[in-house]
């Protein structure tokens, strides 16, 4: 089944307006993964690239990327903020990038890489990297032991008691030893202090994706809860510590694969 006409479980499109409000990446763990190919000029494929929110990193730091996003109203977004840059869109998904073989120094996936089915897309993955190229999945997670991540976590449950955070939490080195295309996976973890202005980072929850769709109809009056609970603290910006998270393993030989 190809890009096309797949449908897409994961559909960004109500939430891609306020997706740039995101924090980056720590650029500690940008620099790591460009660092991997051991060159200048790296040729990296961004996979679920979204509204470039890794790409304009990789981009800053000399990299030529192929930027595949299957969302229509995210890559528009892309486009734009990427407009001047060694960079190429596409559309496609991680099972199916479209994408050439064996081209790629580094392939990324920047919170995108528990979207996909993990197995196609690892295998999709080694079939376009480049023998010795790398494989990178990261994400920026709340340091939830931080005073007002806990509050806020707490006002969430409060609504879905049950709520988690499926597979971006989760340890990735299973899946991809799994797969028997890559060497043993390297946890990346680099901490990041974000200071944000308190507007941008209410609106940086309106692009939060898992919690819109455990919250269904409640998620507005989460959203809600969350505007409160933060103005209430009558500052202009806050401090929010995060950790940059990611998993990166070199693709085996084509004769080692299992």
């Amino acid at each position: 089944m190809t890009s096309a006409n797949k449908p897409l479980e994961w559909d960004y499109t109500k939430l891609a307006a306020t997706y740039t409000q995101r924090p980056p990446y720590a650029p500690r763990a940008v620099d790591r993964i460009v660092e991997l190919a051991g060159r200048p000029a790296p040729r990296v494929a961004d996979i679920g690239a979204g509204n470039a929110h890794l790409t304009v990193d990789l981009l800053a730091r000399g990299c030529v990327v192929d930027a595949v996003e299957p969302n229509d109203a995210m890559r528009e977004i892309g486009v734009e903020r990427t407009r001047g840059g060694e960079v190429t869109w596409h559309v496609g998904i991680g099972e199916d990038t479209g994408l050439a073989s064996a081209a790629y120094d580094i392939v990324t996936f920047g919170s995108s890489f528990a979207t996909t089915d993990r197995p196609l897309a690892l295998r999709e993955t080694a079939r376009i990297l480049r023998p010795g190229g790398w494989f990178v999945c990261v994400w920026n997670h709340r340091d939830l032991e931080d005073p007002l991540q806990a509050e806020i976590e707490g006002l969430i449950r409060a609504r879905i008691p049950d709520y988690g955070y499926g597979a971006r939490r989760e340890d990735q080195a299973p899946v991809i030893e799994e797969s028997g295309l890559y060497g043993t996976p390297t946890v990346l973890r680099e901490p990041v202090l974000h200071r944000v202005p308190v507007a941008d980072w209410l609106a940086a929850w309106r692009s939060h994706g898992i919690l819109e769709r455990q919250a269904g109809e409640q998620f507005d009056a989460i959203l809600a809860d969350i505007d409160r609970h933060v103005e209430a603290l009558g500052v202009d910006e806050i401090d929010v510590p995060y950790v940059t998270v990611g998993w990166i393993a070199a693709v085996r030989d084509a004769g080692e694969r299992r």
